[in-house]
């Protein structure tokens, strides 16, 4: 499919992992073809026993089915680039991203007018049913104000500048390549490490905050100390990412500082709520910092991603 809103031919398709999504189906779907060509979707199965491959074939969507066991979330991405080796721009999204608008496909490709843009990124909007505590990451996280990032948005963002979420984010193909693709073997954040190799490379990240979906989630407080166990895991393992952005530290502060206020004038009695899942962030991302003290029981019992702990192993840099 041809991109319109930009200066010179390119042709992009859509790729989503997938997993018994038949329950999200319905509006996830609608909002798609709404704005695509189902043609150019890429469905990843990792052997749903719901009727996500049905849905999927009855949509007229391509789809590809990958063993369970083989999950995960840098090389099944990988897995997609190379199914589409004849598009310039693949997107990635997940299941429970809807699109906001029909036009937030082609704002979030016309970055790619820039030949510098290696990838670009929406913003996330919580879900209409999303309660203050949810909605607030979400505004936190994702501003209304567009922005290109380079290596040296590192001076004024430190780790903000390879923020990015592949639940809603486009890539040049060929960039993408030039720095190993997606890596294997990470317990999530394949797109953070991503874009901090395509910064380092000296290619350019837009975020686009007219490209819109909505995507939240509503944790509950053990769910929030194992999401960020696996943070604290992902930032051991690729310390380097510390090293060259800076640590995350004074932006948690700036987060509790930023939810307290927002939740002070009308939803004040959720401050006690807040403030417990704060610490249990802080409690699950330093025991993620010191995983290789931990048993592998502990660790699969602590994370998000337990399917990730098969064996202890270490990545190869």
């Amino acid at each position: 499919m041809e991109i319109s809103e930009v200066y010179y031919p390119m042709t992009y398709a859509i790729a989503i992992p997938t997993l018994n999504a038949a329950a999200e189906w319905s509006n996830f779907v609608h909002a798609l073809v709404a704005a695509i060509d189902p043609q150019s979707v890429l469905i990843v199965d990792s052997e749903s026993t719901d009727e996500t491959i049905d849905l999927s074939n009855m949509a007229g969507f391509r789809t590809h089915t990958i063993p369970k066991s083989q999950f995960d979330h840098g090389s099944t991405r990988q897995l997609a680039v190379e199914l589409l080796p004849d598009v310039d721009i693949i997107i990635f999204m997940t299941q429970d991203a809807v699109l906001a608008d029909r036009s937030s496909i082609s704002r979030l490709l016309a970055s790619f007018a820039d030949q510098n843009v290696a990838a670009a990124f929406g913003r996330q909007l919580p879900r209409l049913t999303a309660n203050p505590i949810e909605s607030h990451a979400r505004l936190f996280n994702y501003s209304a104000q567009s922005d290109v990032r380079t290596l040296g948005s590192r001076v004024q963002l430190g780790f903000k500048t390879i923020f990015i979420s592949n639940s809603f984010a486009a890539y040049r193909r060929d960039a993408l390549i030039s720095v190993g693709g997606f890596p294997h073997n990470v317990i999530f954040g394949e797109d953070t490490i991503t874009a901090a190799k395509l910064l380092l490379s000296g290619w350019k990240i837009a975020y686009v905050a007219e490209a819109q979906v909505y995507h939240s989630h509503s944790y509950t407080w053990m769910q929030e100390f194992r999401r960020y166990f696996d943070i604290g895991v992902l930032h051991t393992r690729e310390n380097w990412l510390l090293k060259e952005f800076g640590d995350t530290s004074g932006e948690g502060g700036r987060f509790v500082r930023s939810e307290i206020r927002y939740l002070l004038p009308k939803n004040w009695w959720l401050v006690p709520s807040a403030l417990i899942r704060n610490v249990l962030k802080l409690l699950g991302y330093r025991l993620g910092r010191i995983e290789n003290r931990l048993s592998l029981k502990w660790k699969r019992r602590m994370s998000m991603h337990s399917h990730f702990w098969k064996v202890e192993t270490w990545p190869s840099k």
